[in-house]
Parts: C-alpha cells; sequence; structure tokens
C-alpha cells in the first residue's frame, strides 16, 4: 500500500476550531491534472468535512473523491494529529507529530504507527538548505494574534473610561479573508490619524519580542496604524516628554509607538564589566540578570511576545516584577502572548485562552484571574491555534509548499530516493525509528525501569555508584548530535536518565536537555565527561580547539546522591497521587519522593516507628495544566506529571485507581468529586481542608468502603482540637465537669524579629489577615453570651500575660463564633465560658483598631475609577486625613504629620498608638502602594 500514488486528507478532529487543511482544492487540482508520471499522485480521497475552510463540494469539483474510507490511500496527510482509530498497517503519514522529543502525551501514537509498520514524516522537521522550517503557520500566528489583540484593546479602554476607534475592531476569524481584517485595521489607523486618541492613555507604546515570523507578522498588522518605531533606549525621553510641565498639552495623540527589543535588551551580565555577548547568553544564561522589568517594561502600554523560551533563561517578566511595576504606575494595559507558553517567559500567563473567550484578567493588587474587562490589572490574550482563524490564507500558503513534496512522498517506499529534507522528516520508516530518531527509544527507555530494548538487552536503568547531573544545549536535534551524546555514554558502559528536555521551537533556536549520567566506576564517568567535553569542543586536526564549535555547550552539576553506594537493588514500590499544583504540592512530592532514599532514612526514623528501608513511593502529580505539573516535579526522582481534569470521570479513575492514596490539594468544591471516586475504588483521601458538609455525609460510605478520608489537621483547627478533646476526656475520666474553656493561638515572631509598629508579620495572605480581623465574634463568659461586631473587633483586645514568660504581653482577639465548639465537645450545657481566640503583641489591637476607623481596609481603599480618576493609595489618605492635596507631601511625608491629623480627628486618644499607626501608614505608603 506504501507509495500507491494514493493520497487521503484527514478531516481534522483535535480542536472545534480548527478549520485549516494542507492542501486546497486548487492543490489538489494540480497535483491530478498533471497525471501521476508527473506529480506522483494518482488519486486524492478527501474525508468529508462540514466546518473545513473548503467544502467537501468544492474538493470533488476538482477530481477527488469524498470519503470517510481511507484505507486504499498510501499516505495519508492532515495538519493536526489524527485519530489513533485512523492509523492503518503499511501507510504513510504526514501532520505535525509534536513526538521527536519523546514528548510522553503523545507517545501512543507513536506506539500505534510503529505497532501497524507505518513511516511517519513530521512537517516540523523539514528543513530547507537555508536551515530554516520550510512548513510553518508563524506569520499568521503573529497576524491573528495582533488583530485579536487590537479588538479586545477597545474593550479594555472602554472598561477603564477611554473610547478609542480600536473598539470598532473584530476578532480575527470574524473577518472573511486576511485582506478584510487588514482593511479594518486601516480603517483604524485612518480614525487615530484623524480623529487621535485621548492623551490619557498616550504614549500608546507596543513592545514586539522575537525576531522570527510571529513577530514579524504581528508587526506587519501593527505597521498599518500610524506608527513610530523607536529604539529601546529612546523609551524614556518619549515619556518625558509626554510628561514634561512645561511643553503646552494635547488633547489628541495622533500616532502610535513601536519598539523591538532584543535579547540586549532583557539582561546585563552580572559582571559590570562585562558586556552582553549572544553566545556567551545561549551558552551560559546563569551569568546574566534580568533587566526587562527595569529597562523596557515601565514603558510598556502593550506587549507582544513573539519570543522563544526556555526554562533557564530569565523570565522576560515574572508576576512579582509585574506586581511592582504596576504599583509604580507602569502604564502596562495588556499583553498578547501570541507564543502561548504558559508559564513560561511571562509567568502569570498560567493558562491557554480559546478563539471563543481569548482574553483573562490578571489582578495584580488580589494575585487572581477574571474574565472579564473592567477591573484591575493587565488582559492578556493566549490562544494556542491563532493560525486557524485565518485558515484561507494560512491553508493556501502551507498548501504551497507541500504540494511540492506531496509526489514524492505519496510515490517513494525507499526513503533513500527522497531528497535530503524529506528524509530527514521522517521519524519512523516501515515501523522502525530512523536512525536520526534512535534517541527517542533510548530516551523512553532512560524512563522506565522495566523496558527491554531491542536487541533484548535490558538497559541498566539501576542507580549506579557514581552519578552526575549533565546539561546539553545547543542544536542537538536538528543536527542529531543528542545521538552521538548517547552513544558516548553507552558505549563507554554508562547508563542516563532523562531529566528535561526542551525542545527550540524553530530550527535556529537551540534545544536543551539534562541527563543523569551514571557509572559504576569513577574513572568511567570521568572519561564521559571528558569524551563530551570534547563532543561539545572539538579539536581540528593540529590538536588547536576549533574556533567554531559543535553547536553543543555542557555544564556538569553535582546529582543530590552522587558518589554513594546504590542502594537495595529489591524495592518495594508504592504510589501516591498528588491533585493540584499550587505551592503547597511540591514540597509535598519531594518529601513523599524521598522517602526510601539514604538521605531521607534519618529525618523518618525521627519521626515514624516505620522502618521505610526497601521501600520507595512513586509519586503523580496530576493538574489541569500539564505544564504546571510539569514544574512542580521538575528535578524529583519517583515523581511524574499527568494532565488531570477531576471533572472528568474516565480521567479521574483512571489515575486513581492507579494508587495507594490520593492526596487533593484543590479547592475544597473540588473534595467532593475526588472523594467519591476514591470511595468507588477504595483508595484513601487526604486533603488540606475543613472538613464541610459535604465530606460529613460520606463518613458512612467511607466506612463500608474500608477507606480513610483525612482532612485538615494542622494547628488551626486540628491539633487543638484534639488535645482539646483529650482534656475533656481525661477530666470526665475522672468524674470531673468543664466550667470554662479557653482556647487560644496564634503565629508571631520572635520578639527579635518583631520590629515593625504592629510588631507581626505576615505568613499568610495579608488580605486574607485583614479580612479575618474584620469578622463578627460570639462568645461565653460567666454564661453571658456577648456579640462583638466586625468594626469593633480589634477593639474588643484584651491585654494577657504569659505566666511564665512574663516578659511577654499579650493580647486576645475572640475568633469568629465559639459557641458552636460547645456542641462539637460537648460542652455546651455545663460550661459557663466558652470562647477561642488568636493572640498578637500587646498594641497590635490599639494600631489595627485606629487604621480600620480610618478607613485603610474598607473597599475604597483600592485604587477605583473615581470622578474618572484612578486614585493612588496617598491620594486616598489624603482624602479621608482631610488634608489638601497640594499639601500632600509634605504631610505625608513624616510620621508626625499623620499621627497629628490621627489624634486630630478622634481616631484615637493615645499618642504612642497614633504614632505607631502613623509608623504603619508611612511603610504601606512608601513601601507596598506607592
Amino acid at each position: 500500500m506504501l507509495g500507491n500514488g494514493v493520497v487521503g486528507i484527514l478531516s481534522e478532529s483535535v480542536n472545534k476550531w480548527e478549520r485549516r487543511v494542507p492542501l486546497t482544492p486548487s492543490h489538489c487540482a494540480r497535483l491530478l491534472n498533471g497525471g501521476k508520471d508527473k506529480t506522483g499522485v494518482a488519486r486524492i480521497i478527501v474525508q468529508p468535512s462540514t466546518k473545513r475552510i473548503h467544502h467537501d463540494a468544492l474538493y470533488e469539483d476538482v477530481g477527488c473523491e469524498i470519503s470517510e474510507d481511507l484505507s486504499e490511500c498510501g499516505l495519508i496527510v492532515g495538519v493536526k494529529q489524527p485519530k489513533i482509530e485512523m492509523i492503518f498497517p503499511d501507510r504513510a503519514y504526514a501532520f505535525f507529530s509534536h513526538t521527536h522529543k519523546a514528548q510522553k502525551e503523545n507517545m501512543p501514537l507513536l506506539d500505534k504507527i510503529l505497532a501497524e509498520k507505518c513511516s511517519l514524516y513530521d512537517y516540523e522537521l523539514i528543513v530547507g538548505d537555508h536551515g530554516r522550517r520550510l512548513l510553518s503557520f508563524g506569520k499568521f500566528a503573529g497576524r491573528a494574534g495582533m488583530t485579536d489583540f487590537l479588538s479586545g484593546l477597545g474593550q479594555r479602554y472602554l472598561g477603564l473610561g477611554y473610547s478609542t476607534p480600536f473598539l470598532s475592531l473584530g476578532a480575527s476569524h470574524m473577518y472573511t479573508s486576511l485582506a478584510a481584517a487588514k482593511s479594518a485595521v486601516i480603517s483604524v489607523g485612518e480614525e487615530i490619524a484623524t480623529l487621535g486618541l485621548p492623551s490619557g492613555i498616550c504614549p500608546l507604546v507596543f513592545i514586539f519580542t522575537g525576531s522570527g515570523n510571529v513577530s514579524l507578522g504581528a508587526q506587519e498588522l501593527f505597521k498599518l496604524l500610524p506608527h513610530v518605531f523607536v529604539e529601546p533606549s529612546k523609551l524614556p525621553e518619549i515619556f518625558a516628554k509626554a510628561n514634561d510641565s512645561s511643553q503646552p498639552k494635547s488633547k489628541r495623540i495622533f500616532q502610535v509607538y513601536g519598539c523591538f527589543v532584543t535579547s540586549e535588551d532583557m539582561v546585563e551580565h552580572k559582571d559590570p564589566a562585562k558586556r552582553f555577548d549572544k553566545a556567551d547568553y545561549y551558552a551560559h544564561p546563569e551569568h546574566y540578570n534580568p533587566v526587562f522589568h527595569k529597562k523596557i517594561a515601565p514603558y510598556a502600554s502593550v506587549i507582544v511576545n513573539c519570543m522563544y523560551w526556555e526554562k533557564r533563561f530569565p523570565r522576560l517578566l515574572s508576576t512579582q516584577q509585574l506586581q511592582d511595576l504596576m504599583r509604580q504606575g507602569c502604564p502596562l494595559v495588556g499583553i498578547s502572548d501570541i507564543t502561548c507558553d504558559i508559564g513560561g517567559s511571562i509567568e502569570f500567563v498560567d493558562q491557554s485562552t480559546s478563539i471563543d473567550s481569548p482574553f483573562f484578567r490578571y489582578d495584580h493588587l488580589n494575585n487572581s484571574y477574571h474574565h472579564d474587562m473592567e477591573g484591575n490589572g493587565v488582559i492578556c490574550l493566549a490562544v494556542d491555534i491563532l493560525p486557524t482563524e485565518f485558515a484561507k490564507e494560512a491553508s493556501q500558503h502551507f498548501g504551497d509548499i507541500l504540494s511540492e513534496f506531496i509526489g514524492s512522498l505519496a510515490s517513494t517506499i525507499d526513503i533513500k530516493k527522497l531528497p535530503s529534507h524529506l528524509s530527514r522528516a521522517c521519524i519512523v520508516h516501515r515501523g522502525a525509528l530512523a536512525s536520526l530518531y534512535e534517541y527517542i527509544r533510548r530516551m523512553r527507555n532512560s524512563d522506565s525501569e522495566d523496558t527491554v530494548d531491542n536487541h533484548g538487552n535490558s538497559p541498566s536503568k539501576k542507580k549506579k555508584n557514581y552519578n552526575i547531573l549533565v546539561s546539553l544545549s545547543g542544536h542537538l536535534f536538528d543536527q542529531f548530535l543528542i545521538n552521538e551524546a548517547l552513544d558516548i555514554i553507552e558505549d563507554a558502559g554508562g547508563s542516563f536518565h532523562l531529566v528535561k528536555c526542551q525542545l527550540g521551537q524553530s530550527i535556529g533556536a537551540t534545544s536543551y536537555s539534562e541527563l543523569e549520567v551514571g557509572a559504576d566506576d569513577g574513572a568511567v564517568l570521568d572519561q564521559i565527561i571528558d569524551s563530551l567535553t570534547s563532543l561539545a569542543n572539538p579539536k581540528e586536526n593540529n590538536g588547536i580547539q576549533s574556533k567554531k564549535g559543535n553547536g553543543i555547550s555542557l555544564k556538569v552539576s553535582k546529582v543530590q546522591e552522587s558518589g554513594l553506594k546504590k542502594e537495595s537493588e529489591t524495592k518495594s514500590t508504592s504510589a501516591v497521587l498528588i491533585i493540584g499544583a499550587g505551592r503547597v504540592c511540591q514540597p509535598a512530592a519531594e518529601l513523599l519522593a524521598s522517602v526510601g532514599s539514604i538521605l531521607s532514612r534519618q529525618w523518618l526514623k525521627t519521626c515514624m516507628e516505620n522502618n521505610f528501608e526497601g521501600h520507595c513511593i512513586q509519586v503523580l502529580v496530576g493538574s489541569l495544566f500539564r505544564k504546571d505539573a510539569e514544574e512542580i516535579v521538575e528535578g524529583i526522582p519517583n515523581a511524574v506529571a499527568i494532565q488531570l481534569d477531576v471533572m472528568n470521570r474516565e480521567s479521574l479513575h483512571k489515575y486513581i485507581s492507579e494508587v495507594e492514596i490520593v492526596i487533593s490539594l484543590l479547592p475544597a468544591s473540588f473534595h467532593i468529586h475526588v472523594a467519591n471516586a476514591c470511595i468507588e475504588l477504595k483508595k484513601h483521601l487526604v486533603t488540606a481542608s475543613y472538613v464541610d458538609d459535604s465530606m460529613s455525609k460520606l463518613n458512612e460510605k467511607a466506612k463500608s468502603a474500608g477507606i480513610t478520608i483525612l482532612g485538615e489537621m494542622g494547628l488551626d483547627p486540628g491539633i487543638d482540637h484534639m488535645l482539646a478533646m483529650k482534656m475533656i476526656n481525661e477530666a470526665r475520666a475522672r468524674k470531673g465537669k468543664i466550667k470554662s474553656f479557653t482556647s487560644f493561638c496564634g503565629g508571631l515572631p520572635s520578639p527579635a524579629a518583631a520590629n515593625n509598629p504592629l510588631a507581626y508579620k505576615f505568613s499568610w495572605s495579608p488580605a486574607g489577615a485583614i479580612r479575618a480581623g474584620r469578622n463578627p465574634a460570639t462568645y461565653k463568659s460567666q454564661g453571658e453570651i456577648l456579640n462583638v461586631d466586625g468594626d469593633n473587633l480589634y477593639d474588643s483586645a484584651v491585654r494577657f500575660r504569659v505566666p511564665d514568660l512574663p516578659a511577654f504581653a499579650l493580647e486576645l482577639l475572640p475568633n469568629r463564633n465559639s459557641l458552636v465548639y460547645g456542641d462539637l465537645y460537648g460542652i455546651a450545657n455545663e460550661a459557663s465560658t466558652i470562647f477561642r481566640g488568636t493572640f498578637r503583641y500587646e498594641g497590635f489591637g490599639k494600631i489595627m483598631g485606629t487604621l480600620a476607623r480610618i478607613g485603610l481596609f474598607s473597599a475604597e481603599a483600592h485604587p477605583i475609577l473615581k470622578n474618572g480618576k484612578r486614585p493612588t493609595f496617598r491620594m486616598f489618605l489624603c482624602e479621608i486625613l482631610k488634608v489638601d492635596s497640594k499639601n500632600m507631601d509634605e504631610t505625608l511625608k513624616e510620621e508626625k504629620g499623620i499621627s497629628e491629623r490621627i489624634l486630630s480627628l478622634g481616631f484615637c486618644k493615645e499618642q504612642e498608638t497614633a504614632t505607631s499607626a502613623a509608623k504603619t501608614i508611612v511603610i504601606w505608603c512608601f513601601y507596598i502602594m506607592k
């Protein structure tokens, strides 16, 4: 069947928006009308589709056959990968497969192709003599991403109170053609040139990153607006002119600015004496510090991100950097992350969006995400299939190139007879990995303890006596140097385990791999490192190191257990599933994965009676976004990342069935779904949340299933409940009665570290701590029920001195409703006092109470739209302290001025409290909310 000249075109099934085709009707017409002798194509069979950009009838008109059945086709082509059931024996396939760096999520597809003895050509690997990919949609991603963002920009500005010409733009897919979309952008540009933009949003500066087709496509649309491109060094000057009070102010601005930045503008060498060197930066990014947030971002209105990024490089913009910039008044309105690199160069872009709903809003004040265009923060576009919005033109461009290759792929059986650019793109030929891609098998085997290679030899995957971490970067895959590196390791008798692999997104970009290399002999390991070093730095015939190099840089670092003698080969293994990828997840995964290792045994013996020697735990970390899970498990042995949607019953049951215990670190509302699955599959469950009513109702079901469901058992609630019940039960065992129950706790800095006016430091969300201090409280004291309003909670603090520690002066604050614990502990009818509270160092309540009365904890204290303006924290403070804005700086520049205003307005009576409150305000004003 292979090479019979019959071509099949798949109907795309991966995404509902995917309307592109690999070959248009006009391409098919040329292939069919040219005759098989010239084109290599005898017939073309097209699977029917009602959403494809070109209707079935158009294919029929040019001589194609329409049929669901592609079994007669020797070559089957698509844009995205087909369903596994569409893989027939002895066929050739061509599509974007995403398999050539052994991506785990696509290995089932690769295994099917191998099993059916098929051939696989990957478009991404078809490279011309110039070293660039021949088949890509890059410019169309940039064009669609820019059009979509300009449309969203109009909506965002409207939400901020500005009407702009951008509001008339639609999303890319709303236009019948790319030309129509460009025409709409040109109309917007004409309106800007004629009527201008509001001066309140100008200078409007677009920052472009990346130099490939994606960036060029985005700039192509941007240049349809009246614009001026400026050098990065000129950005401060533009803003200085705009803010120059001596110059006459224009009410309207008639142009926008563009600025293209490179790596040199994003980082600087850690050694001030050294200048930026691109080759050195790519080889040793650890030598450089990020400066984009200092030099470029403060002047950006829009960041159009088109750059390739790897984890080893500094981020373009971290979440903390963005938060700091926005608090300092940065004009950034939004980000068009056309690369859609989730959690990548722009850290807070932690989710992809869809063509249906292309934007989310990141609120930097609350570190929260929203899907509207109004409120604090920046809007972000992160659609991962942008080219399909211009499906007609993208397909035409793609097919113009692919149609030149189709005949060779359709009529050739022996890949040796293919042109080199096609033979090098063949990952699998007739059921076997091509020699260039043999590394895929070896990389997969390195992750498996039980895999046997094609020669029947068990791979040496057992932990070696000597291990070291080797980082390789460069043109590993496009020049296939990865094969040479693995040959060096295995030929010397060593082993390797793939820790990380990141592939360059274009042929000009480098790739990066981390390998844990092991050997039973230290001398052998040294030999391997020497050989890898020679591969990275080859010498010429005269023995002098080649200036050209081999396209690889190498870095060696220690493995945590380097040099340790190998452990017991007969370990028993348990599996744990952790669901969620928040901050709590990584230490939990590290702790569990380390059980059974030499380094963990000492601390285990100190807290557990069980002996875990000879036992290890396999940890699965599941997240809705696989990349989040991969970041968590990075560098953790025995830990694997999986994509898991707990609302998908089939997927949830699949992974729970593979483990002994499930740990859910999801928001509490999701626990019920996980718990029901655990009961059905008889698997234990641990959560980090309070046990609510929905979970409590599962008690009998869990008992019947013979499993344990364990909720939060920390300090509060948790240990306090256990100690309380222990004391109550012991008292009753002695025929005693509970007359009074008082419980309080708190997290305090040590006295030496309590070095701010509040004598307190936030170990959890500051906003959460403030909200907790605004909750009403109810408790019983000497038989009397007392209620404290939330507005007066801080003023209700009671001074308390620890009997054995007289130097510690504390105060107690009642903690919400204490009465419920009377019923919980069975003491409601006998205890005349029931009080649960929180303690702080003395003075905390007075200061916080004063700040509450001022109004600093009210909703109005946050920057909101007011009279068409967005007030700063200092402006708000001026208003509530009744300070004239002209004298604002004079009043706020020192604590004395603020404390006098607090006293004069009657917010407190003591000078000491007023002074402490003023100090706290100054800290917040000048360090947190400038």
